[in-house]
Formats: C-alpha cells, sequence, structure tokens
C-alpha cells in the first residue's frame, strides 16, 4: 500500500510542476503516474550507477553536479513518457528540483498523518 501512495504523491508532485514550470507539458493524471513510475524506476535503477560514475566530478563541484544528473534523468524522462514533455534543459533543471521538494513535502505530510 505504501508504495501505491507515494506513487500516487509522486504523480501528485509531477503535475503540480507542471502548473508552475511553463517548460514542462503533462497530459493528464494517467501520464502523470507514468512519469512517476518511470521516474522511480530510473531513480532506483540507473541514477546509483550514473552516481558512483560521476563521483569524482561530484567530489569537485561539491556535490553541485547531482543536480544536473537529476536533470538529465527527468529530460531523459521527457523523451520515454509519451505526453509528458520538458522543454530544454534549463526546465529539467527547475522540474527535477520542484518535483524532488513538492514529493518530500507531501511524504512527509502522509506520513505525518498516518501516525
Amino acid at each position: 500500500m505504501g508504495i501505491i501512495v507515494r506513487l500516487l504523491l509522486n504523480a501528485l508532485a509531477v503535475l503540480l510542476a507542471a502548473q508552475l514550470i511553463p517548460q514542462i507539458e503533462v497530459e493528464g493524471f494517467g501520464t502523470a503516474l507514468l512519469v512517476a513510475l518511470v521516474l522511480g524506476l530510473i531513480n532506483t535503477f540507473i541514477r546509483p550507477v550514473l552516481i558512483f560514475l560521476t563521483l569524482p566530478i561530484s567530489f569537485i563541484t561539491l556535490g553541485l553536479f547531482i543536480f544536473i544528473l537529476n536533470a538529465l534523468l527527468f529530460w531523459v524522462t521527457g523523451f520515454l513518457v509519451p505526453g509528458f514533455e520538458v522543454g530544454g534543459f534549463f526546465g529539467a533543471l527547475l522540474g527535477s528540483i520542484l518535483v524532488s521538494v513538492i514529493s518530500w513535502l507531501l511524504n512527509g505530510i502522509w506520513k505525518g498523518l498516518r501516525e
């Protein structure tokens, strides 16, 4: 049950980010659910490998390169999911940050309501 709720909250975060950032377009809630699922899979399987491979760059930039890596993975999700458009790298950077923050807040609120 927890995974489904987390997926729904992440889809809501994607929809909110699309409303706030003009470079991001989502066709509907079903597309947002698919985006949340694809982002979850990418962040689970691909992101750790990329973070390990780019560890020297992240070390030199004091971890700021991870923002770029997250933006690139968010942008790739725009290519993989039909109905989800990310217009440019700056939109992907803002979108990845905003989705992370909104998702973190929503998951924290949900966890607080359950206790």
